[in-house]
This record gives structure tokens, C-alpha cells and sequence, in this order.
């Protein structure tokens, strides 16, 4: 079967098709025919090296398919059954791709495996920044970098559907538009972005600034928070954040910083389809509309991703098996 391989570390061209022998899912594992993988900033940290994961490795690690065979100890799945993973599937750039049980989501009729993909990795991510990292409130102004991407729409989605004020930050007029079109009030662009949001909120600042860039935007995210306001650092898209000195948080106005990751949320079956079942059922009432910014064949997997880390794609990229 075809797997994508990463023998060493570097950008998009180290992805290599491969030819590999069929894996076979060992105890509490079900075996999955992968019809739609997701593209995500975490294969990029694995490929470049920024994760514990050790070269050479499978690529993917985010997918939908059907049950195909399951392993010893395995009582809720069955084959033939249609399954979401955003972890627990290293591996999903392939034909087929092993997946532990516990972390295999039952996928239901009214989300298909594209909808499926494009909600999963990136929308349990913005659930567990919204409801837990920082429990959004009713009324509150909440700054989100990025916010035309795929993590940046549905967190601005999210936020909304808990009666915030979103303020986006946007690079081109294009993801201007994207970010409007997913609910945010107001957006701006990165330059002088935190005097933009303190003019927005009569010199008060947001709530909240949920940030996946990183060194690019950090020290203007915490001149843009509110007293007691909190700063979510959840990627470092530009680069590494650089070192806080703690008085700052005294200065700022008593701030908070937190660096969540979406492992830390999801350490349980029972939360994995908690999360899960809030985001399909927002998808089912048509109260959450994932974007998907673009779709490209698996043979494709180079191209997606530089697209992806060139900045140059709205919402989430999709490959079709």
C-alpha cells in the first residue's frame, strides 16, 4: 500500500511515497481504510523535527475511513463503521492507517468524513481554548490571531456561539473577508494591531487573545489584554515565543499566560467524544460550518503543505484518498 515517509527531518519535499506492507491493528487498535486525512501545523512540527517523534516515521496523523479490521479487546467499534481520529492514527498519509480504539471517534450520518476531518483536530482544539484553556463569557472581547485559518475560524465560530466579541487579525483584504464571513466583529491587521484593539475597546483591551503565531505577535497579544486578562498561547506558527519575565504579568494589569495543548484536553476516551459530540451536534444544527480551504489528492501531500506554511490557504486542507 502507499504511506507517505519521513526518513529525515526538513520542509515538504522530505514526504516520500512509499510502498509498505499492509500494518495489522494490534490489541485495543482498529484497522482503517483512510478516505480523507487533514493537514495540520502538528505533521509540520513532526517533519521539521520540533516533536519527540523520531525519524523515520509514517506521516498523518488526522483521518476518517471505515473499519476494516478490528483487534483483540475491541467492543464498541465494529467493521464497517465509519471513524474519526485526530490522535492515536500516526500514520493517516496512507491507504490505511492503524488507530487506537479509545481514541477512534464514531462518526455520524449527518457529518460526512470531509465535514468529519475539517472539525476534528482543529475544532477540538478550539473547543478546549474556549471552554476550558479560557472559559469564554457572555460579553466578553476576544482578540484571535490568524483568524482566517482553519483553527482561527472555528475558534472565532465558537467564541461567538458563547456570545463574544471577536476581534481577528488578518494579513491579506481576502482572510479579511473569510474572518468576517466566521463571525468576527471586527478585524484588523498585525501591524499595531494591540493600539487597534485597545481603540476598539475604549483603551480597556480584550478578555482574551487566543494565539497560534508565536514570536511574531507575542509581546503585542499581552499589551492587548484587558486587567486580569488572559493570554492563550496555543502554536508558534512564526516561531518560538520568546523568554517572560514575570513582572510583566504584574504591569500588564495581574495578567495570565498559558500555553495549552490539545493532548493535556483529550486524555480520556469519555473527553475526546465529549468534545466530539458538542462540535457534530453545533455541525448537525447548523450552528458550526467548518471552511474548508482547500482539497488536494493524497499524491498531492507535498503541495498542501506548502501551501499551508506559506500562508498562502483559508480554513482547513483536505487529502483525498
Amino acid at each position: 500500500m502507499l504511506a507517505y515517509v519521513v526518513d529525515d527531518f526538513g520542509g515538504p519535499e522530505v514526504l516520500t511515497p512509499t510502498e509498505v506492507d499492509p500494518p495489522t491493528p494490534g490489541p485495543g487498535q482498529v484497522l482503517v481504510e483512510v478516505r480523507v486525512s487533514g493537514v495540520n501545523f502538528l505533521d509540520t512540527y513532526q517533519r521539521t523535527g520540533a516533536t519527540p517523534l523520531a525519524a523515520p516515521f509514517r506521516a498523518g496523523v488526522e483521518g476518517a475511513g471505515v473499519v476494516t479490521a478490528v483487534g483483540e479487546g475491541v467492543g464498541d467499534l465494529a467493521v464497517g463503521q465509519r471513524v474519526g481520529w485526530f490522535s492515536g492514527g500516526q500514520g493517516s498519509f496512507a491507504d490505511l492507517a492503524v488507530v487506537d480504539a479509545g481514541k477512534a471517534v464514531p462518526l455520524p450520518d449527518e457529518v460526512d468524513d470531509e465535514t468529519a476531518v475539517a472539525v476534528l483536530m482543529q475544532g477540538v482544539t478550539a473547543h478546549n481554548l474556549v471552554i476550558d484553556a479560557y472559559p469564554v463569557q457572555p460579553g466578553d472581547r476576544v482578540l484571535v490571531h490568524a483568524a482566517a485559518g482553519g483553527v482561527g475560524q472555528l475558534l472565532t465560530r465558537v467564541a461567538t456561539l458563547r456570545g463574544a466579541a471577536v476581534i481577528g487579525t488578518v494579513s491579506t483584504d481576502a482572510k479579511a473577508s473569510a474572518a468576517r464571513a466566521a463571525g468576527a466583529e471586527h478585524v484588523v491587521a498585525y501591524d499595531g494591531f494591540a493600539d487597534a484593539v485597545r481603540a476598539l475597546t475604549d483603551g480597556e483591551g480584550v478578555a482574551v487573545v487566543y494565539d497560534g503565531v508565536g514570536a511574531d505577535t507575542f509581546a503585542g497579544s499581552l499589551a492587548a489584554l484587558r486587567v486580569r486578562g488572559t493570554l492563550v498561547v496555543y502554536g508558534t506558527a512564526s516561531g518560538p515565543t520568546p523568554p517572560l519575565d514575570v513582572a510583566r504579568l504584574n504591569s500588564g494589569g495581574s495578567l495570565y499566560v498559558t500555553r495549552p495543548s490539545v493532548v493535556h484536553y483529550t486524555r480520556t476516551p469519555e473527553e475526546i467524544r465529549r468534545r466530539t459530540d458538542e462540535l457534530f451536534g453545533w455541525v448537525a444544527a447548523g450552528e458550526l460550518t467548518p471552511v474548508v480551504g482547500g482539497r488536494y489528492p493524497l499524491t498531492a501531500v507535498r503541495e498542501a503543505f506548502a501551501d499551508l506554511e506559506a500562508r498562502r490557504t483559508t480554513g482547513k486542507l483536505l487529502l483525498l484518498h
